[in-house]
């Protein structure tokens, strides 16, 4: 009877096929290996909606949410805006560590409505060709708009995107998954 947990827990461990050994992992996000460092504003020329230049440098040093999509932001695109708006609300005193940024992949106007709704986040115009380059480097040129459009992104202060959420990601694990980020890591 005393060797019962012992022995349980040395088939638990080695004798993986008996399902009884913990995932490897936690993170719900995909990590992006290697992870990619951020372009500097030649290679990503980025402008604010009203045409300013915007160097994405300047906001290193914070854990940046990462979208991008048209400026019509159908309902996919808003949902996303609105995960990524609700995990930075949040996380409470850590909310200072996190900035959201909104890549905008066209030249449309965007609504009055998105503006109000997502104030605070960087809304910043990128030329989608350049983006997928750093975004979704593998997709093919017929991948790269969709490529864009579906995920949301981490990129940490150090400035390397490390972690990619599904476009249909549970607002949940997402924010979880954030919250794991900002407790574990001591840069940012």
């Amino acid at each position: 009877m005393c060797l019962a947990p012992v022995v349980f827990a040395v088939l638990a461990y080695y004798v993986p096929a008996l399902g009884l050994r913990p995932e490897g992992h936690t993170n719900y996000g995909a990590l992006i290996q290697p992870q990619r460092p951020m372009p500097d504003s030649k290679a990503l020329p980025l402008h604010t909606l009203d045409g300013k230049p915007f160097d994405l440098q300047s906001l290193r040093g914070q854990w940046l949410l990462v979208s991008a999509d048209d400026a019509a932001c159908p309902e996919s695109c808003v949902k996303k805006l609105f995960i990524l708006r609700n995990s930075h609300a949040s996380q409470g005193k850590e909310v200072e560590r996190l900035s959201r940024v909104w890549f905008v992949t066209d030249k449309a106007p965007v609504s009055e409505e998105i503006l109000e709704f997502y104030r605070g986040t960087n809304m910043l115009r990128a030329d989608p060709a350049v983006l997928a380059a750093f975004l979704a480097p593998k997709a093919t040129p017929q991948e790269r708009e969709a490529a864009l459009k579906q995920p949301m992104w981490i990129i940490d202060p150090l400035g390397n995107l490390m972690m990619q959420f599904p476009a249909d990601a549970d607002p949940i694990e997402v924010r979880d998954d954030i919250r794991k980020l900002l407790k574990n890591s001591r840069i940012g």
